[in-house]
């Protein structure tokens, strides 16, 4: 049997990285949207990757254990890509916290079950993430170890509290290094690794849906204040996965990383802080 690598969300940044890692081993692409993992895989199976695909939702615990136990018959996982979501312009504050919030907490815990020893994690978070206020000690720790299936019912959740859809996200962002900072521990316990990085914009369908609506001249606005000075690309993520995932990361776990081209560095200390 394989090693098996594990991609959830098929778009261009969860591609990119299995891409990068994945040749010699059997890429499972798990999409909640099976014509687009058909296409990539159509893609990487031309370019000579061994590739096999399935449906998943993020947000129903009964979907990540089914692909966490189809991943696991295929061979030993030793790479977990955790590259699904929705952006604020795509979804309600429900919607975002249940995917990119409930549904990370999900595929922390059900593949912290199965994966190899050697193993290693990337969850895909977001530099929204680091625009969100300093949280209290108590929020933290109840974002970070709560059980997953009582995560939404946390105060701090409620429709009440969380009303706006960018809110939501960056709650849900922050959620994700504070979770997969906890859940290193466990996977530690099995021998394997997880992290996260934060993008800035990095241009995909989801970055241009969010160029093109309503917090669009913001965005462009983050690119041109940013010391890089533009947007990046799928494949400067999965350079520092391919870092984190392979032996030169041994060392690394329980971190995030904010890959944004500066944005965040502008927005609390440069010019790009709210007005």
């Amino acid at each position: 049997m394989s090693d098996v690598v594990v991609a959830i969300g098929a778009g261009s940044i969860g591609q990119a990285i299995a891409r990068r890692i994945g040749a010699g081993k059997h890429v499972l692409l798990a999409d909640v949207r099976p014509e687009l993992a058909d296409a990539a895989a159509r893609i990487m199976s031309d370019a000579g990757f061994d590739v096999s695909t399935t449906t998943v939702d993020v947000s129903s615990r009964a979907s990540v254990h089914a692909l966490a136990q189809t991943a696991a018959a295929l061979g030993d996982v030793t790479g977990v890509i955790h590259a699904a979501g929705v952006s604020p312009s795509q979804a309600s504050p429900a919607t975002i916290l249940s995917v990119d919030l409930y549904g990370t907490a999900l595929v922390l815990e059900e593949f912290g079950n199965i994966v190899a020893r050697g193993g290693s994690c990337v969850v895909i978070a977001s530099m929204s993430g680091h625009r969100l206020p300093a949280l209290t000690a108590e929020q933290d720790k109840a974002l970070a170890t709560t059980p997953a299936d009582e995560l939404l019912a946390l105060p701090m959740l409620q429709p009440d509290k969380v009303t706006d859809p960018l809110n939501a996200y960056q709650i849900a962002k922050r959620a994700n290094s504070l979770r997969v900072m906890a859940e290193a521990v466990r996977w530690g316990e099995r021998g394997a690794r997880v992290n996260t990085i934060s993008p800035g914009i990095v241009i995909t369908p989801l970055a241009n849906d969010e160029l093109s609506g309503p917090r669009g001249e913001g965005y462009r606005r983050y690119i041109e204040g940013s010391a890089a000075g533009r947007a990046g690309t799928p494949d400067e993520v999965a350079t520092l996965a391919a870092l984190l995932m392979g032996p030169d990361g041994a060392f690394i776990t329980g971190s995030d990383f904010l890959q944004d081209g500066g944005v965040t560095a502008a927005y609390w200390f440069g010019d790009l802080g709210p007005k």
